[in-house]
């Protein structure tokens, strides 16, 4: 048999095919889900109205134009400051977490996760009412305003720290005490020893935060689009081009641009993440912070400060739904949600989203675990499970518009066969799915690679199908992360704009879409209120999963607790 065979048998058995059939129909979603979007994206770029080939004159053409390539700079500008404000007060709290003995270290890291609940047009619509023409704070800004730079910065900072402060909370949390023992009894210097011991110990985790909130922030969607007012930037011209100016081309162009950034901050990262080593090896010391009342206290201050900010913004936005007009008429009511009357598709926006992040959950959860389980877990096929995990890697590095811009290119075209489901809630699932698809894909393949083989050759010797192993062994012992690959679906359906905001139509109009259409239409108060209802709704997801995973967990892992 020459090398290589191996991976097509010449006689499948039957448990073999299914593999291979689980395996060609995993690689399908994601070719048909983002491969051939992406390339449809791209032989759009260069061509004409007419769909003739004239090369980069588009790309030449949007160089040209000052306003367009003025965006280029703006979103880089907005980005980079956004990056170095996000790390350095996500640093500082992580570090108040892992390396002391502040109080109320739970309470704050679940007050730091709110904003991961609510779109990003939450913040800045709270901004609007607090630092505005009418706001109670418009005097802080000594006469800036907040419709630019200063409140996409502003907004993108408080969307975005959860995400951050997740990495290095991560990064810092495993430490050997025998180093700080050492430099201790050598008389190091407290600060000498956070820069030689501690700063290099996380440098790993600092560097591929910094290249998540850089790409985060240069293709975020809903802030920019609320509070940029006239400061252009990448993200807004995609949705200017396209639904202001029907001018697919340009921007097909300038989502290009988009994918550039984040391409290039994806590449860096994983470079990164397989140099880092373990930071704790087999005679490592965990180390444990000393109580000390001046810097517990210190970083208490700071990290409540931050609680205080993001409970600001969000009460904020809750405040401005239910008063009658601000800020002249501060009395109580509920007229603003009454969204029937107004633009942006009502209360049937919302139940659009709950049942797309119904759908996205369930067999997103399903599709994805599976997909990772044939990657770690079955036999054979390597080339085939190799480019599984590769394009499975993808969609992180795929901001949400070209996506979604992606799917107008494919899947409208008349020959596509494909075609029916354009319009339909049916697209908006595949393009939520495939958008989110990384990081459940990332923690499936962890959960998978704590099982011992054993699981997989024990059933095999036994002559147990896989899927039998799969449903009674290996779902049941992976409970958590399934159960938490669900919840993180169900809000992240419930929240996107940018992934979204292309492919909807009145039949299907998102609530996250509603919130953007009122805006635009003038109904503020009314803009927030579908705002905080995609919170509350997100909040009441994240706290009933907790619940059912306790109770789940109780039940389908007691074999965890001691007898």
């Amino acid at each position: 048999m020459i090398a290589g065979a191996s991976i097509w048998p010449e006689r499948l058995s039957g448990e073999a095919l299914i593999r291979l059939l689980a395996l060609l129909l995993a690689l399908g979603l994601l070719v048909v889900g983002l491969l051939f979007p992406l390339a449809a994206m791209l032989v759009k770029s260069v061509q004409d109205r007419a769909g003739d080939f004239i090369g980069l004159a588009n790309f030449a053409r949007y160089v040209q134009t000052p306003a367009l390539a003025g965006s280029i700079v703006n979103s880089l500008t907005v980005a980079l400051t956004s990056t170095v404000i996000v790390v350095g007060l996500a640093f500082l709290c992580a570090y108040g977490i892992t390396r002391t003995c502040m109080p109320g270290k739970r309470l704050f890291r679940m007050l730091a996760t709110l904003p991961i609940l609510a779109p990003s047009l939450l913040p800045a619509i709270s901004l609007v009412y607090l630092f505005g023409n009418q706001g109670w704070f418009r005097e802080a800004l000594m006469g800036e305003s907040i419709y630019g730079p200063i409140g996409i910065v502003m907004g993108m900072c408080f969307w975005i720290f959860p995400h951050a402060l997740m990495i290095l909370v991560t990064a810092l949390a495993n430490s050997d005490a025998r180093l700080y023992e050492a430099a201790e009894a050598l008389g190091t210097p407290k600060w000498r020893s956070f820069l030689t011991i501690t700063l290099p110990g996380a440098r790993y985790g600092l560097i591929s935060c910094a290249f998540v909130v850089f790409t985060m922030a240069i293709t975020d969607f809903g802030v920019p689009k609320i509070i940029g007012g006239q400061f252009s930037v990448l993200a807004t011209d995609v949705y200017r081009q396209v639904v202001g100016q029907q001018n697919f081309q340009m921007g097909a162009v300038v989502s290009v641009i988009l994918l550039a950034p984040a391409l290039v901050s994806f590449a860096v990262d994983r470079w990164i993440q397989r140099r880092q080593v373990a930071q704790l090896s087999a005679r490592a010391v965990p180390w444990q912070p000393s109580p000390s009342p001046l810097r517990d206290w210190t970083f208490a201050a700071l990290c409540y400060g931050v609680a205080a900010i993001i409970l600001t913004v969000i009460g904020t936005a809750i405040y401005a739904s239910l008063v009658q007009f601000w800020p002249y008429d501060l009395a109580l009511t509920l007229e603003h949600y009454a969204f029937e009357a107004l633009a942006g598709g009502g209360w049937a926006a919302w139940f659009n989203s709950l049942t797309l992040a119904f759908f996205v959950a369930s067999i997103g959860t399903l599709v994805i675990f599976f997909n990772a389980w044939l990657i770690e877990k079955s036999d054979g096929y390597r080339a085939l499970r190799q480019g599984l995990h590769f394009l499975a890697m993808l969609p992180m590095a795929v901001p949400g518009m070209v996506l979604g811009l992606a799917y107008i290119f494919f899947f409208n075209q008349p020959d596509n066969p494909l075609n029916w489901i354009y319009g339909t809630l049916i697209i908006l699932v595949l393009n939520t799915l495939v958008h989110f698809y990384t990081v459940c894909h990332l923690t499936s393949v962890t959960a998978l690679k704590q099982l011992d083989p054993e699981f997989e050759a024990v059933g095999a010797s036994l002559k147990v199908p896989f899927w039998t192993t799969f449903r009674r062994v290996t779902l049941p012992v992976s409970l958590p992360a399934v159960l938490d690959i669900s919840v993180y679906l169900f809000v992240n359906a419930m929240t996107t704009v940018s992934a979204v905001v292309f492919l909807y139509t009145s039949d299907t109009r998102l609530a996250s879409v509603a919130v953007m259409h009122l805006d635009e239409a003038g109904y503020f108060a009314s803009a927030a209120a579908m705002a905080v209802l995609i919170f509350f709704t997100s909040l009441a997801v994240k706290l009933a999963h907790a619940a059912i995973s306790h109770l789940l967990l109780t039940r389908a892992q007691r074999w965890r607790q001691a007898s």
